[in-house]
């Protein structure tokens, strides 16, 4: 067993690595740059939204009142016509980033704490490399894609993206599970 205390170096490292890591594949002209396609005539769509109103929050649009109602002829007719939709509404302004970027950080670390604890727990230090790679990497890779997979199960996210952002969590988790084999106490 090794001490979650002694593992605080490789948490942070791994943390600032997988941040990088997250920046550069974000920002770069790889796989994420088409995610979000502009909605189809754009500005009437928002023309006809904004007299609405709609407060921030996440919407289902047509939602029924309640599960026998999901049944009825009138709320099947609102399905048939469309739009069938999962709205996500924003405040209206510029998103700062520093929000964002710090809950993302705070997100990795926490990671790599968890990942640190399943190793810790089952590794003694000075075990090899490739024990530590094995069970941070696994740790690592659930934390950072495998509850995606819910979000396409169930609110017809598109696969696509969830299995890019997979993609995203297996680097992260390798590059996780790469600074912990290096920096395992010996």
């Amino acid at each position: 067993m090794t001490g979650l205390s002694s593992l605080v170096v490789p948490i942070l490292l791994s943390s600032v690595i997988v941040f990088i890591a997250s920046a550069i594949i974000h920002m770069a002209p790889l796989w994420h740059r088409n995610d979000f396609p502009p909605v189809p005539a754009e500005d009437r769509a928002m023309d006809a939204l904004r007299p609405l109103a709609i407060p921030p929050g996440l919407y289902m649009m047509p939602r029924a009142p309640s599960m026998a109602d999901m049944n009825s002829p009138a709320f099947l007719e609102k399905v048939r016509r469309g739009p069938v939709m999962i709205l996500t509404v924003m405040p209206n302004r510029i998103q700062s980033m520093a929000k964002n970027l710090s809950q993302w950080f705070v997100y990795v670390v926490v990671v790599g704490i968890f990942s640190a604890y399943v190793a810790g727990r089952a590794l003694a230090p000075g075990v090899d490399y490739l024990r530590v790679f094995q069970f941070v990497g696994a740790t690592a890779f659930i934390g950072y894609a495998v509850a995606l997979w819910q979000v396409s199960i169930w609110y017809a996210r598109p696969w696509s993206l969830t299995i890019k952002e997979t993609v995203d969590g297996l680097i992260y988790a390798l590059l996780t599970a790469g600074t912990f084999g290096w920096l395992w106490p010996r």
